[in-house]
């Protein structure tokens, strides 16, 4: 059996990238229920993929051991969990600052 492992640090910077442009939306349209799925579903699949298990717990507690009793207390944990992926964002785009792609450096460069 082939297996490929698709979990490189781009395409695990890249999903981020994704996932919170649709916490974002649904945020600023208060879509409950897809601020629940994405909260629920596509944080904690993102996070085991990220290697953040920490963070998957955390996104399952939500739901599973400290329900919401309100539609703001709702929200407030999910601004909390945008603000916790935007760090990790940030920690991401910090890292590939540092360290370029390899092939970043082969490019020819057009100024000759």
């Amino acid at each position: 059996m082939l297996h490929c492992n698709m979990n490189t640090p781009i395409t695990i910077q890249l999903g981020l990238e994704d996932l919170l442009g649709d916490l974002h939306h649904a945020r600023r349209t208060r879509e409950l229920g897809r601020l629940a799925l994405l909260a629920y579903c596509e944080v904690r699949g993102w996070a085991r993929q990220a290697g953040k298990p920490d963070l998957a717990e955390s996104a399952a507690r939500m739901f599973t051991e400290d329900p919401c009793a309100s539609k703001d207390e709702f929200l407030e944990k999910i601004d909390r969990l945008i603000m916790t992926l935007e760090q990790h964002q940030q920690a991401y785009q910090q890292s590939s600052a540092r360290h370029p792609r390899p092939e970043a450096a082969f490019r020819p460069s057009l100024a000759q």
